[in-house]
């Protein structure tokens, strides 16, 4: 009888736990069982394990095979733990020396002929295991670049089985098959990368308010709403507002990326994602697809792929009423918290959400409209008051004549412009909440902010009188303070005056002109 024990990592969510993974050969009828809560794939790796020895050269053991990976409470999913229980099997029956996976992580799929395959969610398991003070991992080299994203740990990069044994045993590192999958993918050529035009601010034209709107929300971190319809720009505006927003820093690349690792939607041309993400799922997605979830596997939802981006709901009131309400959870709290029979996780989800609509169901504006008034308040109404509450700015966009949109040609800034002022104007609310937990206007909670910012008396007026009136609620108030320092930050003011909070207030109830 032997034994040998190796390591990968169980993730659930994004959250990853190591997995002791223990090969135990013994006396009885030939086979594999496995124990430890493992789910129908990780069931089949006995077959594909074996034949993945046989066609490396090497020989399967005989008897039967009892492979445990423990904890045996957690649940255990995919193919990513192929390579540690083969490697685990070898060294028991002592065809590759044990003492050098003990102190190294594992996580590989394993082919019929041997070759490694990369899996998903390899970037949050290093992360997971640099906290538990794991700092070798072996991965398949499809996963390199991604597992080197990590800083202080040393990623070992295998294409194969016999890669993994010729090191173990100190021999020289052959290469029996072509590397379909661990290959880099061919880059594109530069020049046609700088061909490919990016969406660019300046191409919505007749539309200064709702471009004005875009830059706001972008500095400030706001929600925004637009109403029109079809053909004002509302969709262009809203895939415009990633190329104003600004870069990710390093601790939030890595978090995104962790992210749209665990979905296994990382870009093919980069395994690290700089730039804010845009999501913009259709209108019959559901609430698991939106918020998170899933029966057999816990997958983020569009909420966290538009962590640290933004998440667009085009036609919004065509959602699904619950969908659209369980956008108020992640909108309050930056996070979303899936609980299952097996698992609870939590799903970073701090983004900046976009809704945009038309005015009524038929779409039409003025007197082309056949909608009556009924019928538009059913339609707008599919949007509850609780959801509108947590949307700070709401534009209406009109149709646009021809003479206003060559005139507005000279006024139209471009993306970069907008950029620069944004960047200032965040970097300013960053120098103010330094010593906080927030960096953005729209995160500080509205008691925080009236008692470390307050506004002067004659400035808070206009929302005053607002609330007293029934116009505008708390929280409405509240957002309406945020978004009037987002536009002191953007003028260059150390706080807002009249005119700001006057406009903020415009914004807030879709009045601005």
């Amino acid at each position: 009888m032997a034994l040998a024990r190796t390591r990968s990592m169980a993730l659930i969510g994004v959250d990853g736990h190591i997995v002791e993974i223990e090969a135990h050969l013994g006396d009885g009828p030939a086979g594999v069982t496995i124990v430890g809560l493992p789910d129908t794939a990780l069931r089949e790796a006995r077959d594909r394990i074996r034949a993945a020895v046989v066609n490396s050269g090497e020989q399967w053991p005989e008897g039967h095979i009892t492979i445990s990976l423990s904890p045996a409470s957690l649940p255990k999913r995919g193919s990513g733990f192929d390579l540690a229980i083969a490697a685990a099997v070898l060294a028991a029956e002592g065809a590759a020396p044990a003492m050098p996976l003990h102190s190294a992580v594992v996580m590989a799929e394993l082919g019929l002929d041997g070759r490694t395959r990369a899996v998903s969610g390899v970037l949050p398991a290093v992360l997971a295991g640099t906290r538990c003070g794991c700092r070798t991992f072996v991965v398949a080299r499809g996963n390199a670049a991604e597992a080197g994203l990590v800083p202080g740990v040393e990623v070992v990069a295998v294409s194969s089985l016999s890669d993994l044994l010729a090191r173990l045993r100190g021999e020289p590192s052959s290469e029996p098959f072509a590397e379909e999958d661990g290959s880099a993918p061919a880059r594109d050529d530069p020049a046609d990368a700088a061909d490919a035009r990016k969406p660019d601010l300046a191409d919505v034209l007749g539309q200064p308010v709702a471009r004005r709107a875009v830059e706001v929300a972008a500095a400030g971190g706001h929600n925004l709403m637009m109403i029109g319809p079809p053909g004002t720009g509302k969709s262009l505006l809203a895939e415009r507002l990633p190329t104003v927003l600004p870069q990710l820093s390093s601790e939030e690349s890595i978090e995104v990326t962790a992210v749209h690792s665990a979905a296994d939607m990382l870009p093919d041309r980069s395994p690290l994602i700089v730039d804010p993400p845009f999501c913009a799922p259709h209108h019959t997605a559901t609430r698991a697809a939106i918020v998170g979830g899933g029966s057999t596997r816990l997958r983020p939802g569009c909420v966290s792929l538009a962590h640290r981006g933004a998440l667009f709901l085009d036609e919004a009131p065509e959602f699904a009423r619950g969908v659209l309400d369980s956008l108020r959870q992640p909108l309050e709290t930056g996070e979303v918290t899936v609980a299952r029979s097996a698992a609870t996780v939590r799903f970073p989800a701090r983004f900046l959400l976009v809704l945009a609509a038309n005015p009524c169901p038929c779409g039409k504006a003025g007197n082309a409209c056949t909608c009556s008034s009924t019928q538009r308040r059913r339609y707008l109404a599919r949007l509850s008051g609780p959801l509108l509450d947590r949307v700070d700015l709401k534009v209406e966009l009109l149709p646009v004549a021809h003479a206003e949109l060559l005139a507005d040609r000279a006024y139209a800034e471009s993306s970069a412009t907008v950029a620069e002022r944004v960047a200032k104007a965040r970097g300013r609310a960053t120098a103010r909440l330094a010593g906080t937990p927030w960096n953005t206007n729209a995160a500080v909670p509205g008691a925080e902010l009236r008692r470390r910012f307050p506004v002067a008396p004659a400035a808070m007026r206009v929302l005053a009188t607002a609330l007293e009136r029934g116009e505008i609620s708390a929280r409405g108030l509240d957002r309406s303070l945020r978004v009037s320092w987002t536009l002191a930050d953007l003028a260059g003011r150390p706080e807002p005056t009249t005119e700001d909070t006057a406009y903020a207030y415009a914004l807030w109830t879709g009045r601005a002109q």
